[in-house]
């Protein structure tokens, strides 16, 4: 019984230690980006026509219901089609799932999500300081899962491929993972 313990303790303090070097190291990453984004923002008035919003959440499952309405009211003003707005839902779902499930295990940690619009073109980043993608190419494998126990479908990285025109994934086992998506809209009138 008290093995059991030490491993849960051991286990719940490495869940605090990692969620403190995350807090510690999304914060210097918003904090750059913020700077660096006013100072691309400022230094080119062609720039000012492109927007970005970001946000950071805990890792909890709810949360990605909450990530695809953000970034639907974000995109509502492009007037998408009723089909590209469930293309980029359904991919938002899927990064953030996967950071949430995969990135951190049980662990809560901050989710970090990033949305620029330039005219129709939009950017969609997912990014994590979970535990990382050990093969990165075997992970993009349609059925492919690290959980099948959890009766997870190994097909994430093949919906968001589906569904949008790019996809980028960066990881680093120990470090986390970076998914970065792209559409270009078909910009309609609107009515």
């Amino acid at each position: 019984m008290k093995e059991q313990e030490i491993v849960q303790n051991r286990s719940e303090r490495n869940c605090v230690d990692r969620e403190n070097m995350i807090r510690e190291h999304v914060n210097s990453i918003v904090e750059d980006d913020f700077h660096g984004f006013l100072h691309r923002n400022c230094e080119d008035t062609e720039q000012l026509h492109e927007q970005e919003m970001s946000i950071r959440f805990a890792s909890y499952p709810e949360n990605e219901q909450f990530a695809r309405m953000v970034v639907t009211a974000f995109l509502m003003d492009l007037n998408p089609t009723i089909d590209e707005m469930a293309d980029i839902k359904t991919a938002v779902s899927e990064a953030v799932t996967n950071s949430i499930i995969h990135g951190y295990e049980g662990c809560v940690g901050q989710v970090c999500l990033t949305c620029r619009k330039r005219g129709g073109d939009i950017t969609v980043t997912v990014c994590d300081q979970g535990r990382g993608i050990a093969d990165v190419e075997k992970a993009r494998e349609p059925f492919f899962t690290t959980k099948p126990e959890a009766e997870r479908s190994g097909m994430g990285f093949s919906f968001m491929e589906a569904f949008m025109d790019e996809v980028h994934i960066t990881s680093t086992e120990g470090r986390g993972t970076c998914v970065e998506m792209k559409k270009q809209l078909h910009l309609q009138e609107k009515e």
